[in-house]
């Protein structure tokens, strides 16, 4: 019982870790591709590149949206380069 009772810290404190840094791509009803993301570190900026490439600055919630972009294949990376993320394709 004792091991049991040891890994409940250690438990608590995985499930209590930021979520990971994810992104997605969709197509916009204009026929535009639509990029978004969260997780990723809070008031900073990400790099995307892929058909269009530039950067997007990260809000308070640690999310990104932009819209009006051609292609549907993004990458999407952190400014300390620590992360690095390959947007998903979302069909609805």
């Amino acid at each position: 019982m004792a091991p049991a009772l040891a890994l409940g810290p250690a438990v608590a404190a995985h499930a209590a870790a930021p979520a990971a840094a994810k992104c997605n791509v969709e197509v916009d009803s204009a026929g535009k591709y639509h990029l978004w993301g969260q997780g990723f570190p809070a008031n900073t900026t990400v790099t995307y590149s892929g058909s269009t490439s530039g950067s997007v600055p990260i809000g308070k919630s640690g999310r990104f949206d932009l819209g009006g972009l051609s292609g549907a294949k993004y990458v999407v990376k952190t400014a300390d380069g620590k992360t690095t993320v390959t947007c998903t394709s979302v069909h609805y």
